[in-house]
């Protein structure tokens, strides 16, 4: 429970569309996450806001394909 706690905080970002989408992934997707899509999820929180945003938008390239399962799972929300 710990984790999914500190998730939820790491998810708290500056830009309100990309809180909302990052929120609404963590109701419906996080809990069901095996090892390799929690280490994609947190790859991915640790990139800059507006790259994150960037890419769930499909504005940008994702340079890391290891990333793209967890990174649709985002846009589909």
């Amino acid at each position: 429970m710990k984790e999914l706690e500190r998730a939820r905080w790491r998810c708290r970002r500056g830009l309100l569309e990309l809180d909302i989408v990052l929120q609404r992934f963590m109701d419906v997707h996080y809990v069901q996450l095996d090892e390799t899509g929690l280490r994609q999820f947190d790859t991915l929180l640790n990139l800059p806001d507006n790259d994150l945003w960037e890419m769930i938008a499909l504005r940008k390239e994702v340079e890391d394909s290891n990333l793209q399962p967890v990174l649709y799972l985002l846009q589909t929300i």
